[in-house]
């Protein structure tokens, strides 16, 4: 028989033996993340679509192209989140996070969604791990969300990634640089996309990000946006780097790194791996962001690392993981009394933090065993009316053979503990 359905193009699962992976990726981030101040928040899968429209900007491939947005049975306009700062933004404004002072840090490990053509470390089902800062206009913060990002690689063995820096200044700075960009565009309008077309009068700077070829050759004659800063924004983006001398973190200057998304402001960042050749994550500041979504003028900037590619990167480097928790312990019972007390031995484990288990498909002793071999199991013991009687149990090593009888009465915890410490010991 054929399989019902297969899993939607863009998506994948994350199997066992796959998904200790990435709970070790995932216990690094919240790690560093906590150390640096950040608190964990998780918001809806889905939003109202107004949200992103306002948020990430209409002239962007976000919202052109890339969004799941459907009318719910009400007859509103939903969307599957596409990235993680809109939502943060909106839950940090309805909960009041702010009430309690600034600045706000928040991290989530969460899901996002895209409509976009499937190929290596970009999928439409994508996963990441962000952070957002809320109240802080110092560069400092800057400096503190790019240092974390970078902590976060370097913990996890990946030291061939960089630091690419920009500034795109603020709306005032812009003003001119937009009427640049549309003069230099404009000229050679005819070799533009027609999604560029659209976007040379309601923003120019959003064609520096157009995955077109041809538009990205074009781009690289463009004018460049630290020519047109404002004097506030040459001494902001001056001070991050002045900071970031002084904790050693090198970086490469890219002056037509723009990113994808609208909301961003001054201090614009990208972390790319060699080996790849592609970023493994990015960000930046987004100091007008709040207040478009309805809150008071409040400065904010976070990233988003793509776990996928970071997963990715790993593996290209044949990073090596912890062996995931296995069986300590696997009990074989023949008949329904030894299954019974099977169970109650197990139970008693659990409860002292040891990995047990027993047979559970009926299974004869032979398979029993056979099974416990194929799950790694350390220790086996066999259970039977004979065992029951004496009241006690061979525990066999596994790895050795060896074997040695145990209380399997009140005190089977502490034998089972005793005999397999004293095991572990002779093993070395």
């Amino acid at each position: 028989m054929e399989l019902l359905t297969k899993a939607p193009k863009g998506t994948m699962d994350l199997t066992p033996g796959v998904t200790e992976k990435w709970q070790v990726v995932e216990d690094v981030l919240k790690s560093e993340a906590e150390l640096n101040g950040f608190s964990e928040i998780r918001t809806p899968v889905f939003e109202h679509t107004e949200l992103f429209l306002r948020g990430v900007g209409d002239t962007t491939d976000v919202v052109e192209k890339q969004m799941y947005t459907f009318l719910d049975k009400g007859g509103r306009s939903i969307t599957l989140r596409p990235e993680g700062t809109a939502g943060a933004v909106r839950a940090m404004l309805e909960n009041g996070l702010y009430n309690a002072g600034y600045p706000v840090k928040l991290y989530y490990l969460t899901s996002c969604y895209r409509y976009e053509k499937p190929q290596a470390g970009r999928l439409r089902e994508l996963h990441q791990f962000g952070v957002e800062m809320f109240g802080a206009a110092d560069p400092g913060a800057d400096v503190q969300v790019i240092a974390l990002g970078l902590a976060i690689y370097k913990r996890l063995g990946l030291h061939d990634v960089g630091l690419q820096l920009n500034s795109i200044g603020c709306p005032a700075c812009r003003k001119e640089y937009h009427k640049a960009l549309k003069e230099y565009f404009s000229a050679r309008k005819d070799e533009l996309c027609e999604t560029c077309l659209s976007r040379l009068e309601r923003n120019p700077m959003r064609i520096l990000d157009c995955k077109s070829p041809v538009c990205q050759e074009i781009a690289k004659g463009a004018p460049k946006i630290t020519d047109y800063l404002c004097e506030e924004c040459k001494a902001h983006f001056g001070k991050v780097q002045e900071l970031l001398d002084a904790l050693g973190i090198a970086y490469e200057l890219d002056p037509g790194l723009v990113r994808g998304l609208d909301y961003y402001t001054r201090t614009v960042f990208e972390f790319p791996s060699k080996s790849l050749g592609f970023a493994l994550g990015g960000g930046g500041r987004y100091d007008g962001l709040v207040e478009e979504l309805g809150g008071k003028p409040t400065p904010g900037l976070g990233f988003g690392l793509g776990l996928d590619r970071i997963l990715l990167a790993l593996e290209e480097q044949k990073a090596e993981f912890p062996e995931p928790v296995r069986c300590e312990l696997y009990l074989a019972a023949m008949g329904d009394e030894a299954q019974k007390k099977a169970f109650v031995l197990m139970d008693k484990l659990h409860k002292c933090g040891v990995a047990a288990d027993c047979d559970l498909c009926a299974r004869g002793l032979k398979a029993q065993m056979k099974y416990a071999d194929r799950i790694g199991a350390r220790y086996t013991m066999v259970l039977g009316d004979n065992e029951l009687e004496a009241g006690k149990a061979e525990l066999k090593n596994m790895q050795t053979g060896e074997k040695v009888k145990i209380s399997i009465g009140e005190d089977f915890v502490d034998a089972y503990l005793t005999a397999s410490t004293a095991q572990d010991d002779l093993s070395f």
